[in-house]
């Protein structure tokens, strides 16, 4: 794999360190990789972290994740010979996304008109749409009209920011994909006890509420996304069980 120079994401150095094993033949085409568990043991980083390379693994064509059964290598190159584009990593977006929007919320809380919590309103309620391409715009635009109500130029430029990298970043349109194939909607919800915290104009509730949220998007995805590698290796060893048995 060729190397990359390093920008700080540590997701990427571990992409590239499991992706010079798979060219040097350390895991072979068909073979499974060793659990996420054992992967962060061995690199000394973060289940998710190790989820973000493999997402990144996958979309070079290295590996296929199989729901259930693991990360199998599918190829000893990527696509067009060298690693494809990266961005922001999905769980360090949600990371910062966590620690900056609740400082927002809070914000948000002293300086909200009745106007922009009407509109707030409206978004909450458009969240019910059962075409998850609105329900995801409305979701979009909840979070940055509360930026909005901060009256501070900056802090909307962030949630912006952060919004659009988002919907940029490669490895999490994929992940995002993959949750909403497992039922990952827009938590309703989240946004009523955040809404709730800002008719109240409690900054400490409304910091609390949009952190609480974020960090249930954060678990459903990572539980949505598990490959539940447990689940199979009982599977294969009922089904030896049965084959010998007497």
């Amino acid at each position: 794999m060729a190397k990359k120079p390093d920008n700080g994401r540590l997701y990427e150095r571990i992409a590239r360190e499991i992706g010079a094993q798979i060219t040097a033949g350390d895991y072979a085409v068909g073979q499974r990789l060793p659990s996420e568990r054992d992967l962060a043991q061995a690199h000394a980083v973060s289940r998710p972290t190790v989820r973000e390379a493999i997402i990144a693994l996958e979309l070079d064509g290295l590996v296929e994740v199989r729901m259930g059964s693991g990360v199998y290598v599918t190829a000893a190159t990527p696509h067009g010979g060298e690693p494809g584009q990266t961005d922001i990593g999905p769980f360090e977006l949600l990371e910062a996304r966590r620690t900056i929007e609740s400082e927002v919320c809070a914000l948000a809380a002293t300086r909200i008109d009745d106007a922009t919590l009407a509109e707030l309103r409206t978004l909450t309620d458009a969240l019910h749409d059962p075409d998850l391409e609105r329900a995801e715009l409305a979701d979009r635009r909840f979070h940055e009209t509360i930026a909005r109500a901060t009256q501070n130029s900056a802090m909307v430029a962030m949630v912006e920011l952060l919004w659009n990298a988002r919907e940029r970043s490669p490895q999490y349109r994929l992940l995002s994909d993959k949750a909403h194939g497992a039922g990952v909607v827009p938590r309703l919800e989240d946004h009523v006890a955040i809404l709730d915290a800002l008719i109240a104009r409690d900054a400490d509730a409304a910091r609390a509420a949009m952190r609480q949220h974020l960090t249930n998007v954060l678990d459903a995805i990572l539980a949505a996304t598990e490959v539940h590698e447990m689940e199979q290796a009982r599977a294969r060893i009922a089904a030896h069980r049965e084959r010998y048995a007497v």
